[in-house]
């Protein structure tokens, strides 16, 4: 293999490398190496290449060919001009990417030159400086041999529309936005990424700016659910004026990957839950949809909905506890007492004799706002075997059953 390596202050060095080869590493903002080995069919010996680069590049970058990436790299840093085949013997250790010990260990033993440096014994270097002794040494003798890391310019999500006239209707403007979502969503699968937040900031004819951001419980990729998100909240949020431009913008993530067992039941796409979740919010409100997260709260109902998963550093193992399914808004219960303790219940769809009860548990909070509770709980087990728990504040209620 044969290298090239580009070295000077010039912000056209990556259009420079990138005229003769496809791929290249960027060392630092003023170095670049890459491949030339396909070059000798069109432009002949390695000097010839290197002539070909210089050409194109000017006198003010170091140009050097060598065997290896790092060999080509040191010999662009310290001659100047064109540089075919270097011999680095004779360079200075200092020019080496040395620690301070390092460098005033080798000054003690005499050691000034590449050369000097790669005749020591590679085993006691080893021993004295670790593994960073012997990269230098190899560095030295020129004998690492390395792919590149090649250079990837940063990938942006976002693209804008101007348009030529306002455009007061959705069906229009969801054309349009189809057609920055396709682009977008075909560069995100390019890049094996996907996206958890979207954005759509439109420009309206009263030079104010209307802006949604829909942020997805799963990393996706898809144009069309995405689109059909879009669609549902922008009808749920429309624009209060014409719309004259429009800027659509991902943010990348890396995709989700989920391991599936054979005898686990087959769950939804992501895509097709997250819009049927969407039409549910529709329906019922943003606010009543969501996972469930836990408070560090006494409160009767100990949670809220969110939408991300709620991320818990110390995951607790799943224990056999029977699951409490809330009522929402808690039944009105006509409850008889017998010693003061529940003996009938009388809901609605709830009806039976009360034969076993615990209780009852009383706790109150929040005293010093307006969502005050104060209340007496019972669990209670009624004659056809279902589960309840009911509280009163004095009035009676099923706040629910247990599965």
């Amino acid at each position: 293999m044969i290298f090239a390596c580009l070295y000077g202050p010039s912000d056209a060095l990556p259009e420079i490398a990138a005229a003769f080869s496809p791929t290249f590493e960027q060392t630092a903002p003023d170095t670049i190496v890459f491949r030339i080995d396909g070059l000798r069919r069109i432009h002949g010996s390695p000097r010839q290449i290197a002539d070909a680069i210089a050409k194109r590049a000017g006198a003010s970058i170091n140009i050097a060919i060598a065997e290896t990436a790092d060999a080509a790299i040191i010999a662009a840093r310290n001659f100047a001009g064109v540089t075919v085949a270097p011999n680095l013997n004779d360079l200075d250790v200092a020019t080496l990417p040395l620690t301070e010990e390092l460098a005033q260990v080798l000054e003690t033993w005499g050691i000034y030159t590449f050369e000097q440096l790669a005749q020591l014994p590679e085993t006691g270097l080893a021993e004295r400086f670790g593994s960073t002794g012997v990269y230098l040494q190899r560095l030295a003798r020129n004998a690492i041999h390395r792919p590149l890391k090649i250079f990837q310019p940063e990938t942006t999500y976002e693209d804008r529309i101007q348009l030529d006239h306002p455009l007061s209707l959705l069906e229009p403007l969801l054309f349009l936005i189809a057609r920055l979502l396709n682009d977008q969503c075909a560069k995100l699968l390019s890049n094996a990424m996907a996206a958890n937040e979207v954005t759509i900031r439109l420009e309206l004819e009263d030079r104010t700016e209307h802006t949604r951001t829909l942020r997805l419980p799963v990393p996706m990729r898809e144009s069309k659910s995405l689109l059909k998100l879009l669609q549902m909240d922008l009808e749920a949020h429309p624009p209060p004026a014409p719309t004259i431009a429009l800027t659509l913008s991902l943010k990348p993530v890396h995709p989700r990957t989920v391991q599936t067992g054979i005898f686990l039941p087959v769950t939804p796409a992501p895509d097709k839950l997250e819009l049927t979740l969407a039409r549910i919010r529709g329906i019922v409100g943003e606010n009543n949809v969501g996972i469930p997260q836990l408070l560090n709260t006494h409160h009767p109902q100990p949670f809220r909905l969110v939408v991300a998963q709620p991320h818990t550093a110390n995951p607790q193992p799943l224990t056999p506890n029977p699951a409490l399914r809330y009522f929402r808004p808690p039944l009105p219960a006509t409850i008889d007492l017998v010693n003061d303790r529940p003996a009938r219940i009388s809901a609605p769809g709830v009806h039976g004799k009360v034969i076993d009860a615990a209780g009852p548990w009383r706790s109150s909070g929040d005293w010093w706002t307006t969502t005050v509770w104060n209340r007496d709980e019972w669990d209670i087990a009624l004659s056809n075997g279902a589960l309840y728990r009911i509280y009163s504040n004095p009035n009676w209620f099923i706040e629910g059953s247990y599965d």
